[in-house]
């Protein structure tokens, strides 16, 4: 049987991995009522690091970056828009933030937070847009049915292959 690591840290560099800011966000965000699930596939093929629902209905999206060559690479996150009320950026303690005060980053609507494994910071409040009503129905049940068949298949492993 292998055995899970105690931490989740990048031991060729000491440096903390996506999962452990994951999970720092997770908790930040258990603290201000706010509810998320990790991996959300979206419309359009694209995946959420992070989705969390607020007591109103409000959502939240958190994309989480490690690396500067990754945070740069990516072109597409702006796709995520579509599908929340406001975006955040989490990175790990330490990491440079300053490209995300640039116009390709849209920092008058993007948030950052900072984290660690135990928990984050924001450090940039992210700009509300609401959603439409009709995309907020379906990415509210979208959620729900999304949390619910996940606690159902940790409570019966086996259900899955009645899907």
């Amino acid at each position: 049987m292998m055995s899970l690591p105690v931490s989740v840290l990048d031991p060729h560099t000491a440096r903390l991995c996506a999962a452990d800011v994951a999970r720092g966000v997770t908790r930040m965000l258990l603290r201000h009522d706010l509810t998320a699930i990790a991996e959300v596939p979206l419309d359009g093929g694209r995946r959420a690091d992070l989705m969390a629902v607020d007591a109103r209905g409000a959502i939240v999206i958190v994309e989480i970056k490690v690396s500067r060559a990754d945070l740069l690479g990516d072109a597409k996150w702006t796709d995520y828009l579509a599908h929340c009320d406001r975006f955040f950026w989490a990175v790990p303690a330490g990491f440079d933030v300053s490209p995300l005060d640039g116009p390709a980053f849209l920092p008058d609507r993007t948030g950052v937070i900072v984290a660690d494994r135990y928990d984050g910071s924001i450090i940039r409040e992210a700009h509300s847009e609401p959603l439409s009503a009709t995309a907020r129905r379906r990415e509210t049940l979208a959620f729900a049915r999304r949390a619910a068949r996940r606690l159902a298949l940790l409570i019966d492993p086996d259900a899955e292959a009645l899907t």
